[in-house]
């Protein structure tokens, strides 16, 4: 059995806290990652979808896990479990859909040129001829002198947007250039934002030119989930204004933009000037109707507690998703179930590791919880409900560390940071890395916005300091074969089984890298667990003025 140790003393002794409590070595066996991801992403769970019999299945090993380890429950009137409601939407097939132009009918096929989804709890998508307006990448940032919008009516009409900030593609010496964090996504680059921002002006459609460059992903990943969709349940004066939302392929689009006799390339280089207006595509309409199956599911979270000694009050939270995608079509092999062996089985299994090691030794001063999300892979959604119902105060939740997505190639001279300058959790990283003999390497792929695409991410919202760990935010230095190595398993993993059924566990997988991540992250958690220390946004953060309205003390 391959078994590293990292040993918290050494981590401790350079660091001045306030009490320290001795740990046992925080030790991660990687035979145990294994077993824990291949039950997992076993058919025996169909896929792990929320609100599917494998959610039943799913959530019923969790809390068997959690209690075998000795936790106590910390969901809802002291169960294992808090409900989180959930619409799901499933479209059928098209009764209509097509656009009119100058130059005739175009009629999309969907999953090659067009996707699209809802999360509306109507029986049917209906959108009559609604205008075609190209709002560039629709950004709305008073704070940064920027207005995709300029009070233009998009009410009733359908907005086509550009992935990622006005400055992700900008060269030298163009007006947008370094405007939103140069190759570093903001929020506003986000697709999330942007059908958001498209629901607060009115618009009945929104849809996203795809650029794998700009969104981090090819067209499969973007059609994975197959016409479904997934919202937190809403009151009806809460519902969003989007009858529709998706994508249109690149080819699809330049298509569109030259029948109404615009040239779309051009357009994304205007688009990267504040001066930027809505263009209309004279001509061009988009007629829907598609039948919708809509219901509402009931999702868990899981969460479960090691309860603290001194300051029982004050929480250090981990988490990863359970979801994955349930069944799909068949791939080439014959397998349906897209079960997320790495995204993100491997991180929960990562989570009961940390939490056998911290049991096994002295309780911790401060209590730590572990939240296993449910519908991550569909908007943030289970942590977000959290997040906005807490059941410990975010104002008492010292920091939330997440694993959602592990490198399988081996042991790395590195660990990758995703959202350098937040917070002073990267601090920690930096010294705790360099008792494993690695160093700290940003994010290589800043563009991709991974800070804001994983769960942590609704705490960072409500001003909780966070941490990632998440293999494809950077290649890796590996061990054997160096940061070339590293972006191969990218590659491989982004190109081939990001969403698919291959996500899946198999002989080829060395965890050496796995095993050091998750022994570090979890050094920080028990290092924060066991002093009065808290950690900071750094200047310059969007969230510190959260924080410090919160009035967290300043250690």
């Amino acid at each position: 059995m391959l078994t590293r140790t990292l040993v918290l003393a050494a981590a401790l002794c350079a660091v001045p806290f306030t009490s320290v409590l001795a740990q046992p070595a925080m030790t991660v066996d990687p035979d145990r990652l294994t077993e824990t991801v291949r039950t997992l992403a076993s058919d025996v769970f169909e896929g792990r979808a929320p609100g599917t019999r494998g959610e039943e299945r799913t959530l019923g090993y969790l809390i068997a896990r959690f209690e075998a380890l000795g936790l106590e429950p910390a969901g809802t009137d002291g169960g294992w479990l808090q409900k989180v409601p959930l619409l799901h939407t499933r479209l059928g097939t098209p009764e209509r859909l097509g656009f009119a132009s100058p130059k005739g009918a175009i009629d999309p096929v969907l999953a090659q040129d067009i996707y699209l989804s809802t999360i509306r709890p109507d029986d049917a998508a209906r959108i009559a001829d609604a205008p075609v307006v190209f709002v560039g990448y629709g950004v709305k940032a008073p704070e940064r002198g920027w207005d995709d919008f300029k009070g233009a009516d998009l009410k009733g009409k359908v907005a086509v947007f550009l992935i990622n900030d006005p400055d992700f593609a900008a060269k030298p010496g163009e007006p947008a250039a370094g405007k939103f964090g140069d190759r570093t996504m903001t929020y506003y680059g986000r697709w999330t934002y942007k059908f958001e921002e498209a629901a607060r002006q009115g618009a009945v459609a929104a849809l996203i030119v795809h650029n794998a460059a700009g969104v981090g992903y090819g067209w499969n990943v973007v059609i994975s989930p197959g016409g479904e969709n997934y919202d937190i349940v809403r009151p009806a004066e809460q519902l969003t204004s989007l009858k529709l939302q998706g994508w249109l392929s690149a080819e699809m689009s330049a298509r569109l933009f030259a029948a109404a006799g615009l040239d779309l390339a051009k357009l994304e280089v205007a688009a990267r000037a504040p001066g930027f207006r809505p263009v209309e595509l004279k001509g061009v309409t988009l007629g829907a109707d598609i039948p919708v199956t809509p219901e509402v599911v009931d999702s868990h979270n899981v969460l479960a507690r090691i309860s603290g000694t001194t300051r029982p009050d004050e929480i250090v939270m981990y988490g990863a998703h359970w979801d994955a995608y349930g069944a799909g079509k068949p791939d080439a092999e014959g397998r349906i179930y897209r079960a997320g062996a790495n995204d993100d089985a491997l991180g929960i299994a990562g989570m009961f590791e940390i939490a056998r090691a911290m049991k096994a030794g002295p309780a911790p001063q401060r209590s730590v919880v572990f939240g296993a999300w449910t519908a991550e892979e569909r908007g943030l959604l289970g942590s977000e409900y959290y997040a906005a119902n807490p059941l410990f105060p975010m104002n008492k939740t010292v920091a939330n560390l997440g694993l959602d997505i592990l490198q399988t190639a081996g042991a790395a001279n590195d660990v990758v940071l995703v959202g350098r300058g937040q917070n002073t959790l990267e601090d920690d990283m930096a010294r705790v890395a360099a008792t494993q003999g690695r160093t700290v390497t940003p994010e290589s792929l800043p563009e991709r916005g991974l800070f804001y695409r994983a769960d942590h991410f609704s705490f960072a919202k409500r001003g909780v300091p966070v941490m990632l760990l998440m293999g494809i935010a950077g290649a890796a230095n590996l061990k054997q074969g160096g940061a070339a190595a590293g972006q191969a398993w990218i590659d491989a993993y982004t190109g081939q089984c990001y969403h698919q059924a291959c996500d899946a566990w198999g002989p080829d997988w060395n965890l050496d890298g796995a095993v050091q991540d998750i022994e570090l992250i979890g050094v920080i958690g028990a290092e924060l667990a066991n002093s009065s220390r808290w950690p900071q946004w750094k200047a310059g953060s969007e969230f510190k003025a959260i924080r410090d309205k919160a009035g967290v003390p300043r250690q």
